[in-house]
């Protein structure tokens, strides 16, 4: 099968012929019950070769009767870097030093049965490949909607299109040689830790990884994210505003695609909206208009600044299908 890699790659090959060890980084704050069913649920995998888990305190203090010993061992870190989700992982990331893949779970967030052994499955059957994702089922007031790609390869013009939220974090899996590889020498680098409040750095990542090989994706559901208040940036409007401003300014392919560029200004214009700043609400939405003049968003935000509907209350109708602003 032919590389995928780029030829000014320099990232060695795997080391291992068999099932590679698996580092899963956890990075966690303040969040003590669910960071315990994530942890089950990669416990629980019936991966056949080495794994090892890296909890990540971030801005908390380490609670190291978590660590454990044993044919799966979990390491408990304090997060050293830049304070933050992409601080946190970074760390994880680096700790790992014996593991061939990384995989990321928000502390929120579950695995389902089997996932980590098909997505390595999939990684093994094209080695070429450097990163690949998973579909996803939304947890959001009682009710499951599993979220697809409809796609098993994405690429750089696909995320220039759309987050494409269904690539969530907590289904990433990728090899670390790349992940540790800065861009400059072939790699796609670590987690971006100056994204305002570590937002919208996983699409950074991703846009990343897609530039080297395009992504390889399981579009069936193996990780449950939970949606919803336990969100620690749920309503930081003025932060979203800022990390969507850094995507456009690191990715310029995202504002030159009109219906990209429109996602994420009806997405400013529906922040500003919440915020009460019916101007800049009204500027971005006929930004986002001009785009592209079917842009959702757009008419949620010229709603909301009319003082016809409630971001928050969309949010939440939103939420219970699986999906958001």
């Amino acid at each position: 099968m032919t590389s995928l890699l780029p030829r000014h790659a320099i990232i060695p090959a795997p080391r291992h012929v068999g099932w590679p060890p698996v580092g899963v980084v956890i990075p966690t704050r303040n969040r003590p019950q669910l960071l315990r069913r994530a942890l089950r649920s990669v416990l629980a995998q019936d991966y056949p070769g080495p794994l090892q888990v890296f909890i990540v305190f971030d801005q908390t203090e380490p609670e190291f009767a978590l660590h454990a010993t044993g044919d799966r061992p979990v390491s408990v870190l304090s997060n050293l870097r830049t304070p933050g989700l992409a601080g946190a992982r970074n760390r994880g990331i680096l700790a790992a030093t014996d593991s061939e893949m990384i995989a990321f779970l928000d502390d929120d967030d579950a695995w389902l049965p089997g996932k980590l052994t098909a997505q390595v499955s999939a990684l093994r059957a094209r080695p070429g490949t450097l990163f690949t994702t998973c579909a996803i089922e939304v947890e959001y007031g009682g009710r499951r909607v599993p979220r697809l790609a409809g796609k098993h390869e994405v690429a750089v013009a696909d995320l220039a299109r759309s987050r494409m939220a269904m690539l969530h974090s907590s289904g990433f899996l990728m090899r670390r040689e790349a992940i540790v590889t800065d861009p400059a020498r072939g790699g796609i680098g670590l987690v971006a830790e100056d994204a305002p409040g570590s937002q919208n750095e996983d699409w950074d990542l991703l846009l990343r990884a897609a530039r080297l090989a395009p992504i390889l994706h399981l579009d069936v559901p193996l990780v449950r994210v939970l949606w919803g208040r336990s969100s620690l940036f749920a309503q930081e409007y003025e932060t979203k505003i800022s990390s969507l401003r850094w995507m456009l300014a690191r990715h310029p392919e995202i504002g030159a695609t009109p219906p990209g560029a429109a996602r994420v200004y009806g997405q400013m214009a529906c922040w500003e909206a919440a915020q009460g700043n019916r101007t800049e609400a009204l500027r971005w939405a006929r930004a986002a208009i001009r785009n592209n003049w079917r842009e959702p968003r757009a008419a949620i935000a010229m709603a909301a600044a009319s003082g016809l509907v409630r971001v928050e209350r969309v949010l939440h109708a939103l939420h219970r299908l699986g999906r958001g602003i």
